[in-house]
């Protein structure tokens, strides 16, 4: 996983991550996102391109990761 977040942090012209993310409510939605830099070991800051702005996304939150070319995503991406 890290090494996708790292390498969309590197090249974010190029590539986004997107993953399902549970809130601290536990739903779970789709999201699309631009990572910025580790807020710790556990947290990242990105842009979320759902909501169109900054977010944390914590780690443990996150499952089926994947990156994905930025040329394949509109902005803004609908939440799903």
């Amino acid at each position: 996983m890290n090494k996708m977040i790292r390498k969309a942090m590197q090249s974010p012209e190029n590539f986004v991550l997107e993953l399902s993310y549970q809130d601290n409510k536990g739903r779970t939605t789709r999201r699309t996102i631009s990572p910025i830099r580790f807020v710790d070991p556990t947290r990242i800051l990105a842009l979320c391109l759902c909501r169109e702005e900054c977010r944390n996304f914590c780690l443990t939150r996150c499952t089926n990761i994947s990156l994905k070319p930025a040329h394949e995503v509109l902005m803004p991406v609908p939440m799903g």
